[in-house]
């Protein structure tokens, strides 16, 4: 794993990834920064390099690319990082609305 730019936000926000044209599997994104997010999926099997469509709450979809994957857990950087009002909404309304 790289050096983390910013600091992680821990969050419990649903959300759901794609790859392709596949079907959506629903997430709980565990913590977030502007560059990427941690989330658990329990039954995927997300190799890394994989590139998926994502959705946090009501955001997105947010392209990203499968950076590192370790029991259930996943960490993937967004391919355009997250625009900082965005950032903070997420954080401060769509966490707290769903705590």
């Amino acid at each position: 794993m790289g050096t983390r730019r910013t600091e992680r936000t821990e969050i419990s926000v649903t959300g759901r990834y794609r790859r392709g044209t596949g079907a959506a599997r629903d997430v709980e994104i565990l913590d977030l920064t502007e560059e990427g997010c941690r989330f658990f999926d329990r039954f995927g099997r997300l190799p890394e390099g994989t590139e998926i469509s994502l959705r946090i709450g009501p955001i997105g979809p947010l392209l990203a690319t499968v950076r590192w994957r370790n029991e259930g857990k996943v960490g993937v950087e967004f391919d355009q990082p997250l625009y900082g009002p965005v950032f903070e909404h997420i954080r401060d309304q769509i966490a707290a609305s769903q705590a």
